[in-house]
């Protein structure tokens, strides 16, 4: 009997409709085993490697866009295959080979090893692709916490600085916590869903549809209540969403400038792909709308507002996008509310962090060329005269920023709108207004940053044999220089046009 259950479950182990999963991980592997049988003197074609690892595997996974397993489950339902997933896919593909190119303008200034930078986001990335179609518990915690022990390993992997080392001990703390909190909720749910005294109770509760189908039945039970707010909880500090933000400006100013981008993009998308398949429409949480929904709403608020607020008095850029990171989270989290009534509401949230992606990118590459040694000080001053000296970099920041703080006609405009027509459509009119509060107060932030760029400002005069404050910019490569034009024309056509791209995140 063991054995005929053994047979049947590896029936259900669909290997190759996680291919890419697979490449990433042989490929994380490969480089290893290049860096052991390369002389050393071609140890600088392994990051070649992964990013043309990276892209191949992004081409192959849109010529097999409309995948046979979409829409079905493997792995004895731990996985679950839909569109969205194929979305999220896309995305942290094209996040880590964005990072690869920028490692590359930032590594070269550090003497410490580089392979495992790039050995650890390769694993990282298939992560994430694994969180995003996760459809089972199990699935969501190992998912997550290899995706969270890679990101405290990059998060210090500048050793020699005491900024980048005291940024992953932070991570570590606040992530062991979160985890912590998520890992009980689940547990309490799983408890209460196999209680046999009470209706429609299952064996099979860390299943999203099993818990659903008992969630429905229970309407108001207070321990399936704590559960579920303590698993919110556990992804909200994955998101920066508030009260779990505060890790984030210490993180982002200390961590290297190309994982500062992947926290801000790759990661938060995780967070949202986790959300939206617990509290969506059709989510494990959605019969407890009436829990999730004033506490979602409370807490987008309350993000929207910290985040806008708390960057308006920083001068470290890192911390600044960091902050202004937290009101975006804010601003997403209004979208998720939405999806519960409104079903254009995910492809609104989809399209917001595909805008949110070419945008912060756009804006991280200018600060891993602007940055110098010390990849933690990054002031606004150090972008004085920027645009003078290097136009092309100051345009691109223009364009990055501008999409962040939704100015129109760039594609950070429509991305806020077609969240904020979702929130009306859903009747969230109150919560509407904070978030039209929060853009207005990021117009003068970002704005400033745009300012120090382009405009003279006074700054204290230099004495004679002092060094310039400011560090010396790194010229822009090829591969840099295609990434950072590649993504400021998207920022800006997307804002135009919104076609053919707004329908495939439609998802129908």
């Amino acid at each position: 009997m063991n054995l005929e259950a053994v047979k049947l479950a590896a029936a259900d182990n669909v290997w190759t409709a996680i291919f890419p999963e697979m490449m990433l991980g042989c490929l994380a592997l490969l480089l290893l085993v290049l860096e052991i049988v390369l002389p050393k003197k071609h140890h600088v074609v392994i990051p070649d490697v992964a990013a043309a690892g990276l892209l191949g595997t992004l081409v192959g996974l849109f010529i097999n866009w409309h995948s046979v397993w979409i829409g079905t489950d493997a792995f004895s339902g731990l996985i679950h295959f839909t569109f969205a997933g194929q979305v999220m896919r896309a995305f942290f593909l094209l996040s880590a080979l964005l990072v690869c190119i920028l490692a590359r303008v930032t590594l070269a200034r550090q003497a410490m090893p580089r392979i495992e930078f790039y050995h650890i986001l390769l694993v990282v990335t298939a992560a994430m692709m694994l969180l995003a179609q996760s459809n089972h518990f199990v699935m969501l915690f190992v998912a997550l916490e290899t995706l969270t022990i890679g990101l405290y390993i990059l998060v210090s992997y500048f050793r020699t600085s005491t900024a980048s080392l005291e940024a992953g001990l932070k991570y570590l703390v606040m992530g062991a916590l979160s985890s912590g909190m998520l890992l009980f909720g689940i547990v309490l749910l799983y408890g209460v869903a196999g209680n046999p005294a009470l209706p429609a109770h299952t064996a099979q509760a860390m299943n999203y549809q099993e818990l659903s189908r008992f969630l429905a039945a229970n309407p108001h039970h207070f321990l399936a209540s704590l559960g579920i707010v303590l698993v919110l909880a556990g992804v909200a500090f994955k998101i920066g969403a508030f009260p779990f933000q505060i890790w984030v400006p210490d993180v982002y100013q200390g961590a290297p400038t190309p994982v500062t981008a992947f926290l801000a993009v790759a990661s938060k998308g995780a967070g949202f792909a986790v959300l939206l398949a617990l509290c969506g429409a059709n989510g494990a949480f959605a019969p407890y709308a009436w829990l999730i929904t004033p506490v979602l709403t409370a807490m987008a608020a309350a993000t929207i507002l910290f985040g806008n607020i708390a960057a308006l008095t920083q001068h470290n850029v890192k911390r600044l996008i960091g902050l202004s990171g937290v009101s975006h989270a804010g601003f997403l989290l209004l979208g998720v509310v939405a999806s519960l009534t409104v079903p254009m509401a995910t492809g609104a949230i989809y399209f917001y962090l595909f805008t949110y992606l070419f945008a912060s990118f756009a804006v991280f590459g200018v600060m891993a060329h602007v940055a110098g040694p010390d990849d933690s000080e990054q002031e606004l001053e150090h972008y004085a005269g920027l645009a003078k000296e290097r136009p092309f970099l100051a345009t691109v920041l223009a364009v990055g920023l501008g999409s962040l703080a939704g100015i129109p006609p760039l594609a950070g405009f429509m991305g806020k709108f077609l969240v904020f027509v979702a929130a009306f459509q859903s009747g969230a009119r109150w919560l509407l207004a904070i978030a039209a509060v929060g853009v207005v107060i990021s117009i003068y932030y970002y704005f400033g940053w745009i300012k120090a760029a382009f405009f003279e400002t006074w700054t204290a005069p230099v004495e004679p044999g002092v060094a310039p404050v400011r560090p010396a910019r790194t010229p822009v490569g090829l591969a840099a220089g295609l990434a950072l034009g590649t993504l400021a024309v998207a920022s800006i056509v997307l804002g135009f046009f919104q076609g053919p791209f707004g329908q495939w995140l439609a998802m129908k």
